[in-house]
């Protein structure tokens, strides 16, 4: 199975760093799974990137769109905070649109590797820089990313026992 933690605990140990720190907004119903095709593979890391946090939580995105997949291991999701420790995983065309939100669980593959932290708009309308909250810093290789991967963007299971449509 590929590493997908640059052989370190896995990004959804729950630690106060990890990915759970993410809340999902109140505002959330429920979803279908955004799923993607990886496409191209990338290689590098950057330490002073500059990205920059769109103030919006989440994005709607259409079948066939090409999205580029980031890695970061800060938090900060506030609008227009900079974040500089990135590793790029590639970009992927979107296979089955819907909405990615923060805090949606990102799997490769079927195995979980981060959460969305947020968008970075510096390349739009091209394309959107998604932000995935990980351990630390991950490439596509060191995430075990291949043209052909599968990437799923899952809401997280709900908290607030919420069974589905209705009035209790």
């Amino acid at each position: 199975m590929p590493n997908r933690t640059a052989d370190g605990p896995p990004a959804s140990a729950g630690t106060a760093d990890s990915p759970r720190a993410l809340a999902p907004s109140p505002e959330n119903g429920a979803k279908r799974t955004v799923t993607a095709e990886v496409v191209k593979v990338l290689l590098h890391r950057r330490a002073d990137r500059g990205m920059r946090m769109e103030e919006f939580a989440s994005r709607c995105v259409r079948q066939g769109e090409l999205h580029e997949l980031v890695t970061t291991d800060q938090l900060e999701t506030e609008e227009g905070a900079r974040i500089d420790r990135v590793g790029f995983l590639g970009f992927v065309e979107i296979s089955v649109a819907g909405v990615l939100d923060r805090g949606d669980i990102v799997l490769v593959d079927g195995v979980p590797m981060g959460t969305l932290l947020g968008f970075d708009a510096c390349h739009f309308p091209n394309h959107y820089n998604v932000l995935i909250h990980t351990a630390w810093t991950l490439t596509g290789p060191e995430a075990g990313l291949r043209p052909g991967s599968q990437v799923s963007f899952r809401p997280p299971p709900s908290t607030d026992g919420d069974q589905g449509p209705g009035r209790p």
